[in-house]
């Protein structure tokens, strides 16, 4: 069997969140038609999420979503990855964010039936040890809206 090759990865994302941002960014696109975020910072204590959305979402749409996020944690479905060349992902994925020179082979990161994308980070096992999600702030400013979300 060929050996997968991969470009190296320079974060080191804290797992639990790196998971979470999945199952929120799958929701967000399916739901609101926004695609995934445009910027992300994903960190240990705290992540935010900017979308591109024509209005703010509600307060009763932020708690929906964050249930959702919840229910799929709760789930306790498996995070698999899957290999696939690049001409393969053009069919399945935006390849906009994928760096300059970057192998012909990219790996899917799957999170049950709830998400899948293109990544090289670090993931659970299985989404119910993300623990707790909770969205602990909203901003919407000139088309944006921000998510801020923490585990706990």
């Amino acid at each position: 069997m060929e050996e997968i090759r991969l470009n190296d990865h320079n974060k080191e994302e804290y797992p639990p969140m790196h998971t979470a941002e999945h199952l929120l960014n799958g929701e967000m696109a399916r739901r609101y038609g926004c695609g995934r975020a445009f910027s992300a910072h994903v960190e240990r204590k705290k992540s935010k999420l900017d979308y591109h959305l024509p209005e703010a979402l509600t307060d009763e749409e932020i708690r929906s979503v964050e249930a959702f996020v919840n229910s799929a944690i709760n789930a306790d479905v498996p995070v698999w990855d899957e290999y696939i060349t690049q001409t393969e992902a053009m069919c399945r994925f935006d390849m906009s964010r994928l760096p300059d020179g970057a192998s012909d082979t990219v790996r899917v990161v799957h999170v049950g039936d709830y998400d899948e994308c293109l990544c090289a980070g670090k993931h659970v096992a299985h989404t119910a040890e993300i623990g707790q999600f909770r969205i602990t702030s909203a901003r919407y400013q000139e088309g944006v809206q921000r998510l801020v979300f923490k585990l706990g």
